[in-house]
């Protein structure tokens, strides 16, 4: 059995503690929310999943994304590059080209996304309508 002292252990009893708790700042759930939770995200994860090609370069990424700025583009990539959602790839030219594409963890975000874009799609009427008070 491991000791009470090992890195590991306390990091998994700490997890099972603060799962489920979106009231407690360090809650999974509530730290991924707010990592993925943009719709920055969700488009630019939609539009990696749904693309025919194997990967994407900045600018197309850009051009399928109307409204996103440049630097807007560039840290969200980033954020999920490091999140390990998203691949990046460098080519050796001048200028560099850039390529991005989903891993497999970030492929498996687009269920969960395609899901709620479904449901919202489905009742933003009745939210629409809620809200001018008919």
């Amino acid at each position: 059995m491991p000791s009470p002292g090992n890195p590991e252990v306390t990091a998994v009893d700490d997890l099972a503690r603060r799962r489920g708790d979106l009231f407690d700042a360090q809650c999974p759930t509530r730290e991924l929310l707010d990592r993925i939770g943009s719709k920055w995200v969700a488009m630019i994860i939609t539009v990696l999943a749904r693309t025919e090609s194997p990967e994407l370069r900045f600018a197309e990424l850009e051009r399928a994304m109307p409204g996103i700025s440049h630097r807007m583009l560039s840290q969200e990539l980033k954020r999920l590059a490091a999140d390990g959602l998203v691949q990046r790839r460098v080519e050796d030219s001048v200028p560099p080209k850039v390529f991005y594409r989903l891993t497999p963890l970030g492929m498996s975000l687009h269920g969960p996304i395609s899901v709620l874009r479904e449901w919202a799609e489905a009742h933003i009427g009745a939210i629409d309508a809620r809200r001018r008070g008919v």
